[in-house]
């Protein structure tokens, strides 16, 4: 067990909560063995699991979708770079939608959102009408519809 750390230590080094940390290895994202008194320790390579899921859970992931990555790990040894490099691969263009989202929502904060309330006065200008609804429910620039709506009507 002399490799092994506290879940204090653990908590300390990746700023997660260790009640957060009990979480994940109760979801089987990261698992600990227990100490002679029934106290978890850690493996090291821990460390890099933990900071795998806070990343993940940045950019959007549910601790479903976290789970499922993690499983792409192999067995019996600690994930290398290249482990890594394959699993945050495909990450570029849900980082990149990301970042679309919000440019539209930073948009949306001075701007109409589409949302199609009508209750302000720039309403009746940015949206006439409720033309917005045709591109369905919700606040649908911020979504994705399209910006520019025709304005003339239909």
């Amino acid at each position: 067990m002399d490799n092994l750390i506290a879940i204090s230590e653990v908590s300390r080094r990746s700023g997660v909560a260790a009640s957060a940390l009990r979480f994940y290895e109760e979801l089987g994202l990261i698992t600990s063995q227990r100490s002679g008194a029934g106290h978890r320790r850690y493996p090291r390579a821990v460390l890099r699991r933990v900071a795998f899921i806070v990343f993940a859970q940045r950019i959007g992931m549910s601790l479903d979708e976290v789970a499922a990555e993690l499983a792409k790990l192999p067995e019996g040894r600690g994930p290398e770079g290249e482990d890594w490099s394959q699993l945050s691969g495909a990450w570029t263009a849900r980082i990149d939608e990301r970042i679309a989202e919000l440019q539209r929502l930073r948009v949306g904060l001075t701007a109409c959102i589409g949302c199609g309330c009508l209750s302000l006065d720039r309403c009746q200008l940015a949206n006439p009408g409720d033309r917005a609804a045709r591109f369905g429910p919700g606040p649908r620039h911020w979504i994705g519809a399209p910006r520019t709506i025709n304005l003339t009507p239909s």
